[in-house]
């Protein structure tokens, strides 16, 4: 059975691992590539994007893929959008991997915003010191706000030229514990974290640690994201393929 996973997640990376394993697949992993340096994986990776709708048609079509899994971050809405679409206009079965997002506790501080720009916004005009933790695609929209300072932390180094003046890069990669970033949100003198609600449990230390702290966070809420069969993990993704496969009660 080929399978295109739409990955770029802990989840996808999980899924990869499992399918890797079994010989009742052939997969392959799509990668948008925002992450220059992404982690090996154990399938065949293809980095890029297909080219809208009628370019993943084109590939689902040429490749001769029988089921997709979208395993994309919470907010990749675009791929997942184009793959509803495209799955629909070629048949082609489609799963997605959705991950619940983070439950507000009640002794949690957050005002949630639509956008960068509205987290930027809702900063106000007071100096502070902020930590973002967004992913380094959407620091450019605090460049408008150049009184407060910035601590953002990213997997890889930005590439904008439009940035805050104020602004220092930690580069690190998940998963963190509450007592470092608690330690880290207090040495940086953090008033502030910006955040997207990305669910999991690789980030969630510093939810907790700003509630340790007492501190605010500005939440920026999920888009609107297209899925196809709703699944729970990769675990019950390779369920639902193996129900897709010859020979199985629902593949026959």
């Amino acid at each position: 059975m080929r399978v295109l996973v739409l990955g770029g997640t802990t989840e996808a990376s999980a899924l990869a691992k499992l399918l890797a394993g079994d010989a009742r697949f052939d997969a392959t992993l799509s990668l948008a590539g925002r992450t220059l340096s992404p982690r090996p994986q154990p399938l065949a990776t293809r980095i890029g994007g297909f080219g809208g709708v009628e370019g993943l048609v084109h590939w689902l079509h040429q490749k001769k893929v029988d089921a997709v899994i979208d395993a994309t971050h919470p907010y990749a809405a675009r791929i997942s959008a184009n793959a509803v679409a495209a799955c629909a206009q070629t048949g082609v079965p489609l799963g997605s991997i959705v991950r619940p997002p983070w439950r507000r506790h009640e002794d949690d501080n957050w005002r949630m915003v639509p956008s960068a720009e509205a987290a930027a916004a809702a900063l106000g005009k007071t100096p502070l010191r902020v930590f973002l933790s967004l992913g380094r695609q959407d620091l450019h929209a605090f460049a408008p706000a150049p009184q407060h300072r910035y601590v953002a932390r990213t997997i890889e180094a930005p590439e904008q030229t439009a940035l805050p003046p104020n602004i220092r890069i930690l580069q690190a990669r998940g998963p963190f514990d509450r007592d470092s970033e608690a330690e880290l949100l207090s040495d940086e003198e953090i008033d502030v974290i910006v955040s997207k609600n990305s669910g999991g449990s690789a980030t969630y230390a510093k939810i907790e640690a700003a509630r340790e702290l007492d501190l605010p966070v500005i939440m920026i809420v999920r888009p609107d994201k297209p899925v196809g069969h709703a699944l729970g993990s990769p675990e019950e993704a390779v369920a639902w393929l193996h129900d897709r496969t010859p020979g199985s009660p629902r593949g026959v």
